[in-house]
């Protein structure tokens, strides 16, 4: 399931994205997901505290 993600950026940022999306034939949903994905997934709490 896919939600929307709204957000604010300069417009200088925005268009960044959509060159390099363009550049590697991507969309900029799938640069951002790709981004995303490479982070370090979050440590998980202990609730047992």
């Amino acid at each position: 399931m896919k939600k929307t993600l709204n957000v604010r950026i300069e417009v200088s940022r925005l268009e960044k994205l959509h060159q390099v999306a363009e550049e590697r034939k991507k969309t900029m949903t799938q640069l951002i997901e790709d981004w995303i994905d490479r982070l370090p997934k979050p440590v998980e709490k202990d609730s047992a505290h």
